[in-house]
């Protein structure tokens, strides 16, 4: 079995994240979209995690919708890993993989570790992604049929504090959540 993870704040969702969900099922048996608890490298604010998840759940994207403690990765790796034993394959961006890479864990050889419990699925964001040579059996891109560079949760909020259009960047069943809740 093979378990897609995408992980994320999903605040709100947009339509770019349903394309990664729904790219990924050609790599994966099944996706799930992990809202995590708490997040190690960012303060969060905006929707609740009950109101997050109601989004996910009207979105109707083909995943299943989990909840995690932990906001890295790796955590969210082995906490879905001791519910449902799979091979993982954490759906990102280009952006996000390298973050994921090229951080400083504080020891040589750290993230080959890591790897050795996920697989990345990236996608191309704002430029395409190349694995470095030594990962690249860990590391796969994920072919998206759209370009989503402008789709982010991050640029729906933007739009919304300007008083600018932001409709078209969201799925339309949970508009009405979104306008609400920002």
């Amino acid at each position: 079995m093979k378990l897609g993870v995408l992980a994320g704040a999903f605040n709100p969702v947009t339509n770019a994240h349903l394309a990664l969900a729904e790219a990924a099922l050609s790599a994966v048996d099944e996706v799930v979209c992990v809202v995590p608890r708490a997040y190690p490298h960012k303060e969060f604010h905006g929707a609740a995690l009950e109101e997050r998840i109601e989004m996910l759940r009207r979105a109707g994207g083909r995943y299943g919708i989990e909840v995690a403690e932990g906001g890295l990765f790796i955590d969210i790796v082995r906490e879905l890993r001791a519910r449902r034993p799979a091979e993982m394959y954490v759906i990102c961006g280009r952006d996000a993989a390298e973050r994921i890479l090229h951080w400083d864990y504080g020891e040589p050889g750290a993230i080959g570790r890591i790897l050795e419990e996920f697989h990345l699925l990236v996608a191309a964001r704002q430029g395409e992604f190349s694995s470095p040579a030594q990962f690249s059996h860990r590391v796969h891109p994920l072919p998206l049929s759209v370009d989503l560079d402008r789709v982010s949760s991050t640029e729906v909020r933007r739009r919304i504090a300007a008083g600018e259009p932001w409709e078209e960047l969201v799925p339309g069943a949970i508009a009405d959540l979104v306008r609400r809740i920002y």
